[in-house]
């Protein structure tokens, strides 16, 4: 339940601040006196969408706060999005003047959603506008389905509906394509064979391309390496023969000169060295006769892939080897395709087994709901003053399915002995319609455990001894719960045990709303002022504390 509501900074309202009790309350006042602004700023708490259009004074910030007596109902949403769970706990909303928009629940920031999902399962605002939820098949259903409590059925049957659309989808994907792929098998399997068949490398092309310029270079390399050769080892002349005598002549003085003793050693590791360099220069050089007809096998090879890249339109060997191996994928998924196909039909067929297991039990708990919900709304209109209302849930079953199931429901109403059942919105008025949304709100109200129901005028087109019923009815609903009516009903607002008037104040340069709970005498003139109008009358004051049993 909702024990206190502070507003400020919002449309009329400069600031105000309200505790409310259990049990049933009533709010009356003027056509205009800023009631649905009050239910305009609650909202706000509740998660509803706003602009800067509601700042009173637009450089100054927006507050609304309230503050619950959430229940366990709520406690495992608080808990799976890590906020403390507290016996009475806070939101809060604030919106600045820039337009951004901040809320809290137990002082943690959390996002609109969450404020939503939390707000709608602590307080339910049904508005005069909504009544016309009562000519919305959508909206039938879901009344239905509280009453029949098909919560987990229909959690299990919307995640095979998701699986079943996924599949079909994919099922048609993959059909489509195919479909194309097998017009265009022979050339694809073409243009693999040849792609396959050229035994395509990564990094071939460059390799190639290195031994063709080592080809066309042969006889110069040869002629190098062995004039390097000679360089090094040539009898006499050679490098090799000269560094040995110039070790021969160190090697003489080692005696008497100490220095080129290491002279020498050095010398021999050079010797060592270029002699080991020698023998390699001339292995390459033995090597460095090219295969006959090389050149033109290596030129043969660059041309044939170069060809097949021209004719694919790539610029490198890696890519073409992606396109071989994109119609290597290709012709397998078609080698593959019916066993593919077989699979996803085979899960479509289970999902769709699911589907209809669950849609049949989903089908006689809403039939059976139906049939209870026919007998409690035609009891209840009775009471509220339509002795020959008759009330129908047609249920019939469907040969597709959707998001809720294989049911088309409608409500069908008749408030006339001889009138045929039709479709509501055909047959009821608005008074008919405001005590019929009364019942299925009572109805529901016991199903969905909401601690606080608020009725925003529910009660329009109704009067005299009709309207007390309805009082009646509200009052019975705050048994186990915070109901709060605003109204413009005397019969009504008397059932109240608490009793709010909203009104206007008027000072020299703005006009504001304001709000106050009424004192017992205060509560017989208000009674009396909705009974005769502003001049009170003794007759009005009369009738106010009968109504008011005082």
């Amino acid at each position: 339940m909702i024990q206190s509501l502070y507003i400020k900074n919002y449309v009329l309202i400069d600031e105000l601040e309200m505790q409310f009790s259990e049990g049933f309350t009533t709010i009356t006042g003027e056509t205009g006196a800023g009631k649905s602004i009050l239910m305009g700023a609650l909202s706000l708490i509740l998660g509803q969408r706003v602009d800067t259009s509601v700042l009173k004074l637009k450089d100054s910030k927006c507050i609304v706060e309230g503050t619950f007596k959430p229940g366990d109902a709520v406690r495992k949403v608080f808990e799976s999005n890590d906020i403390d769970f507290e016996p009475v706990s806070t939101l809060r909303r604030e919106i600045a003047p820039g337009g951004k928009s901040r809320a809290f629940i137990n002082d943690t920031p959390v996002n609109l959603p969450l404020l939503k999902e939390i707000g709608t399962r602590l307080v339910d605002i049904h508005s005069q506008h909504q009544n016309l939820q009562l000519n919305d098949h959508l909206y039938q259903l879901e009344v239905i389905d509280y009453l029949a409590v098909t919560g987990k059925e229909l959690a299990e049957y919307r995640a095979a509906y998701s699986a079943y659309g996924s599949v079909c989808q994919e099922l048609d994907r993959v059909k489509d394509e195919i479909s194309k792929l097998k017009e265009d098998l022979d050339y694809m399997q073409f243009q693999f064979n040849e792609l396959h068949a050229s035994n395509l490398k990564d990094g071939e092309l460059e390799a190639l391309e290195g031994d063709l310029q080592r080809a066309e270079h042969a006889e110069e390399i040869r002629n190098a390496l062995f004039q390097s050769a000679g360089l090094l080892s040539r009898e006499s002349t050679g490098i090799l023969d000269q560094l040995k005598e110039s070790q021969a002549q160190l090697q003489k003085i080692s005696e008497f000169f100490t220095p080129s003793k290491e002279l020498a050693q050095r010398m021999d590791l050079a010797y060592i060295e270029l002699k080991d360099l020698s023998a390699e220069v001339e292995a390459q050089a033995e090597k460095s006769d090219p295969e006959p007809g090389i050149l033109e096998h290596l030129q043969e090879r660059i041309n044939l892939l170069f060809s097949l890249m021209q004719k694919h339109r790539v610029k490198d060997l890696e890519d073409l080897i992606a396109i071989r191996d994109q119609l290597q994928q290709k012709i397998d998924d078609l080698t593959f395709s019916d066993e593919k196909i077989n699979e996803l039909e085979k899960e479509k067929t289970g999902l769709l087994g699911v589907m209809e297991r669950l849609s049949v039990i989903m089908h006689r708990k809403r039939a059976t709901a139906g049939k209870e919900m026919q007998n409690r709304v035609e009891l209840q209109l009775r009471q509220l003053g339509i002795p020959n209302a008759r009330f129908k849930v047609v249920i019939e079953k469907k040969d597709d399915y959707d998001l809720y199931g294989s049911d088309d429901i409608r409500f069908l109403f008749s408030a006339n002995k001889q009138g045929s059942l039709e479709e509501i919105s055909k047959v009821a008025s608005g008074g008919e319609v405001s005590r019929l949304m009364l019942c299925i709100k009572y109805l529901v109200s016991d199903r969905k455990g909401l601690p606080t129901l608020i009725f925003d005028e529910i009660d329009a087109g109704v009067s005299g001894e009709i309207a007390d019923k309805v009082g009646g009815i509200m009052d019975q609903l705050a048994g186990g719960r915070q109901v709060m009516a605003i109204t413009h009903l005397p019969q009504v607002a008397s059932r109240g045990s608490d009793h709010f008037t909203v009104y206007k104040e008027d000072t020299e340069d703005a006009t504001y709303t304001r709000i106050r709970k009424l004192e017992q005498a205060e509560r017989v003139t208000e009674i009396a002022k909705m009974l005769s109008g502003e001049e009170v009358t003794d007759a009005a004051l009369s009738n106010a504390r009968v109504l008011l049993r005082v």
